[in-house]
């Protein structure tokens, strides 16, 4: 985020979604990371901070840190948020870490006389105070800005340091952020997020109301043209189509959203009946978070005591009577369970807000701390699990998930610990599956071949427990995951063997997908085993492989058609497209091959664009400018080709075709950019061979096909 960029009017809303990032961003847990948080409000700045400790300091639930006795003796949770307050004596934020870890060191957990133990992680640290620098002597804002620099060591050397283990979050205001930059700007480069807050600049500083706000705080609690263009086009995308298919919840391993829509979802018993509530405003037993996320999935367009709107409040009610009770832990457990579920089948039925998410993720977190021993625990966790993999998803969250999805495989590690395969096979199973295919998100943003590798080591341990005997379809769904994941390592290593152990999986996978029963799963296998096999002729045995990937894609045409599935029928067209075109450029194949394969080529890709103009072109897995591009490519190669024997009105009517699609293409792309360029490149060319093939006039006729803009550019070229 720029620090510059410009707020929006619903300023609540702004901060509310500021809030939720800054907060997930500090409960992941990550080491190294230097946060920046941007308020000049002083009031708001309190507000926030105090709201950050008392949720991450003891974290929800403490879900992964239980109170622990060490030696027999009794010792506190240990935090996982430390508040400090900069001491403007000696501005040093490093120096006042370390003193407070010196004072309060990580407690030794899980230490016997036979087995040593281990430290607990090392904590954030907020950094508040900054803005009072402003009062101070420009010495000791000097010395501030010194020690930051001094502070780059930590991050450009490897000397050790309990520093090195943490995250830092600075609250600062604007002018501070601008000192910052201006003169510490290594320790500044070396930032992982900024936060802005929107609020009017504090005039004065009431150091009381500071002292107040932060009284509960005290630490110690806490290649060539055609060959560049004609690769862009295989659709690697259409491999992953299914891959998330088990990636779900603990019932039911369906497609999200396909068939839970008619579900009576269990409430452990509690009665949903219409009672009389109290305004959520006066409820003191819940975290105002939580109350705050549930007013905003309330439904204003039904009347307020509708069902869908008086469900989550009457559970919110049975909390907030079942604290006041001060009833057992467990008993609060379930009521918090109750309201995750509620929220839990509103995402099943296609309701996967963030709110919504949200909302269940608190609800099963809290749960979770009231009974950390309920026989449901793996359940909860490897649903929180998949709540987490959803919220990357969730559109505008692309900039926080990677920490989203590394939180999920936080909470399914967790619940693998806690199961016993050989007992409860099903939900190892599951979460291994889930597990896997986390790990292959998480490919995406880093570490790839790390990352496909615990996928297919995640995968090969669901396979021990959900064999084909047991339960041949989720046998089968889990193989062709498998397979994607090899097809993707393929991709980064070792691609002759990775990709044949992708067609070994996909194979097995495809003998429990009957065309008659799951036509479009079968399809959809065919056209993975097709894309490997493509990949595989670019290694090894090019027209055979390329063969089988033709046979394959052909295949999956049969069920993936225009009518059931465009998207998908589009982009096995392309690829079939882009097959033919390499079988033809073989240097083996006949010059009467090649001229049929072209031919085919053209017919191919022409029907993809048909295909696609029929459906929303952001939800195709492929590049459609690539795919024109390819089209005018297969045009120009066809009668540019010394095997074409064609007359001159048809090798004009290939080179105008040639054109057209060329110009279509550049027309979208963005100037300046390598695709531009190599587009606009061709076009040159294809108006040249107009030239060479059909005189004057044949250029006059390419040219009055340009568009005016660019004969000034193209001119010089000819």
């Amino acid at each position: 985020m720029s620090v510059n960029e410009t707020l929006p009017t619903d300023i609540f809303a702004w901060n509310r979604q500021v809030y939720q990032r800054l907060k997930f961003a500090l409960s992941i847990g990550l080491r190294r990371q230097i946060f920046f948080a941007v308020c000049d409000d002083l009031h708001l700045r309190n507000q926030v901070a105090t709201r950050l400790h008392s949720t991450l300091a003891y974290p929800v639930g403490q879900v992964l840190y239980q109170p622990t006795e060490t030696r027999g003796i009794s010792t506190p949770a240990y935090p996982r948020l430390v508040t400090l307050r900069l001491n403007l004596n000696d501005p040093n934020p490093i120096a006042q870490i370390n003193q407070w870890l010196a004072n309060y060191p990580p407690p030794i957990v899980g230490e016997s006389k036979d087995t040593p133990g281990r430290p607990l992680p090392i904590p954030a640290f907020q950094i508040v105070g900054v803005e009072l620098l402003t009062k101070q002597s420009v010495a000791v804002q000097r010395l501030f800005l010194h020690y930051l620099r001094l502070s780059e060591q930590y991050f450009s050397t490897q000397e050790s340091s309990p520093f090195l283990e943490s995250s830092l979050l600075f609250w600062v205001p604007r002018p501070w952020l601008s000192a910052i930059q201006q003169s510490a700007p290594k320790f500044w480069h070396g930032r992982t997020g900024v936060f802005i807050f929107a609020g009017e600049p504090t005039p004065t500083i009431d150091n009381r109301a500071y002292t107040e706000n932060f009284s509960s705080l005290r630490s110690v609690d806490l290649g060539n043209l055609e060959k560049s263009i004609i690769d862009e086009s295989i659709a690697s995308e259409e491999l992953t189509e299914n891959l998330i298919q088990e990636f779900k919840f603990t019932e039911d391993d369906d497609f999200l959203g396909e068939k839970h829509k008619n579900i009576e979802h269990p409430l452990h018993g509690i009665s949903i009946d219409k009672i009389e509530i109290p305004k959520l405003s006066s409820f003191l037993h819940i975290s105002d978070e939580l109350i705050s996320l549930v007013k905003e999935t309330l439904n204003t367009d039904i009347p307020e005591d509708a069902d869908e709107n008086l469900q989550p409040q009457q559970l919110l009610w049975e909390i907030e009577k079942l604290q006041i009770q001060q009833a057992a832990g467990q008993e609060i457990a379930v009521a918090y369970h109750n309201l995750g579920n509620l929220y839990r089948l509103r995402i099943e039925q296609g309701k996967s807000s963030l709110e919504n998410l949200m909302v269940a993720i608190i609800a099963y977190q809290e749960a979770v701390s009231y009974d950390d021993n309920s026989p449901q625990l793996p359940d909860t966790l490897n649903d929180l699990g998949t709540l987490y993999w959803m919220l990357h998803r969730t559109p505008g969250n692309s900039a926080e998930g990677k920490t989203y999805i590394e939180q999920g495989i936080e909470f399914y590690q967790l619940a693998i610990k806690l199961i016993t395969p050989d007992s409860q096979p099903d939900i190892y199973a599951r979460v291994q599956n889930n597990l896997a295919t986390a790990y292959g998100d998480l490919a995406r943003f880093s570490n790839p071949v790390e990352n496909w590798q615990q996928a297919v080591t995640a995968y090969g341990e669901a396979l021990l427990y959900r064999t084909e005997e047991i339960d041949p379809i989720k046998y089968a769904a889990c193989q062709n995951n498998l397979g994607t994941a090899y097809w993707h390592l393929g991709q980064h290593s070792q691609p002759v063997e990775h990709l044949k152990k992708a067609i070994a999986a996909y194979n097995l996978a495809l003998v429990y997908y009957k065309p008659s029963d799951e036509p479009l799963k079968y399809g959809m296998i065919q056209n993975n085993i097709g894309t490997a096999y493509w990949n595989l002729s670019q290694y090894e045995q090019p027209l055979d492989n390329l063969q089988l990937a033709v046979d394959f894609y052909r295949e999956a045409l049969k069920y993936r058609t225009p009518a059931n599935v465009p998207n998908a029928c589009a982009a096995t067209r392309n690829n079939l497209g882009t097959a033919y075109w390499h079988i033809a450029n073989l240097p083996q194949v006949t010059k009467d091959i090649r001229q049929s394969f072209l031919k085919l080529c053209v017919k191919t890709y022409e029907e993809t664009l048909s295909i696609s103009d029929s459906v929303d072109r952001k939800n195709l897995s492929f590049d459609l400018l690539a795919t024109q591009n390819n089209l005018g490519l297969a045009h120009y190669q066809l009668v540019t080709d010394p095997s074409f024997n064609g007359d001159k009105k048809i090798l004009s009517q290939h080179l105008e075709a040639s054109l057209e699609n060329h110009v279509q293409a550049l027309n979208a792309l963005t100037q300046n950019t390598e695709a531009y360029q190599t587009t606009f490149t061709h076009i040159v060319k294809i108006i040249r061979t107009f030239h060479d093939q059909l005189g004057i006039q044949g250029q006059n006729l390419a040219l009055s096909k340009v568009p005016g803009n660019l004969i000034p550019e193209i001119l010089p070229k000819l």
